[in-house]
């Protein structure tokens, strides 16, 4: 089985209908999205949701009003100015600065403050008719998007494994943070999705720098190229630099839209298209790569 994650440097390129458009080609691939701060990948695929379970996030502090008696330790020992006398001889957590490393409930000497795991995400094992997907949704403002992208990643393995899929296809997030670490990390393969724009053409640089960092084989697709064929040039010559080898060049197409309108990739709703026909092409390079 070989991981593909699909990535761009900045939101907007088209990546994930790029990832839709592949799976429709992949014959059985699993999927998993990545982006789980803004998933949107089920919107095309629309899953069947068969298994949901809850994401424990990070640790939130609250104080136990009965038993404080307003010593006032743990605000003395908060490092980010959380805590704070309530007027009535007790303290309260402000949420919104408190970082959730529980240092107060362990110096406060009444044990009147308490911690929990926030559960405002989940994950999901879900049916497509592209066959099998993970993904998950991240409540607003939640953290460790990181660990809930390593979680679904994990399961989606463990589906490919199972059923001796041949390929996976990963939706990541853009840019180069924690959560696009977590979703490239171990990949067999990264495709990049570039569109040509100076600032996609500066994101593209950082992911390189970033997927070189992991030794990890990477390829790149530039959508709507014929929108600005000088930053189109730009972005192959530095692909061409880096040594990474461009699929195909997608032309701008207002079909994509229609398919995304009524939820299909664009090559079921339109196989016979140029975009189509470039993406077909993409794929069988890709995966001749692969499996040589």
């Amino acid at each position: 089985m070989k991981e593909i994650t699909i990535l761009s440097g900045k939101g907007g390129t088209g990546k994930t209908s790029v990832t839709a458009a592949l799976a429709s080609l992949a014959n059985g691939a699993v999927l998993c999205d990545s982006d789980v701060d803004a998933a949107d990948l089920h919107l095309i695929l629309k899953p069947d949701i068969l298994e949901t379970h809850p994401f424990r996030g990070f640790w939130i502090a609250r104080i136990d009003l009965s038993a404080c008696t307003g010593c006032g330790i743990c605000a003395d020992y908060c490092r980010f100015d959380a805590i704070h006398p309530d007027g009535s001889g007790t303290y309260e957590i402000n949420s919104f600065k408190c970082e959730g490393c529980r240092l107060c409930d362990r110096v406060c000497p009444v044990q009147a403050i308490l911690s929990e795991r926030s559960a405002n995400s989940a994950w999901y094992i879900s049916q497509t008719r592209f066959g099998w997907m993970v993904h998950a949704a991240m409540g607003p403002g939640e953290e460790n998007s990181g660990k809930l992208v390593t979680q679904c990643r994990k399961k989606a393995k463990e589906l490919a494994e199972e059923h001796h899929a041949a390929y996976l296809l990963n939706d990541g997030p853009p840019g180069i943070g924690c959560p696009a670490i977590a979703a490239v990390t171990g990949s067999d393969a990264a495709l990049i999705v570039a569109e040509p724009s100076t600032s996609s053409l500066h994101d593209a640089e950082r992911m390189v720098q970033l997927i070189d960092g992991f030794s990890i084989p990477a390829f790149a697709l530039i959508n709507k190229a014929d929108i600005h064929q000088e930053m189109t040039g730009r972005l192959e010559a530095f692909f061409g630099e880096k040594d990474i080898p461009v699929l195909g060049l997608l032309p701008f197409d207002r079909t994509v839209v229609e398919a995304m309108v009524v939820g299909r990739s664009i090559t079921e709703h339109s196989l016979d298209s140029e975009i189509s026909s470039v993406l077909q092409n993409a794929w069988e390079k890709l995966t001749r790569q692969l499996d040589h």
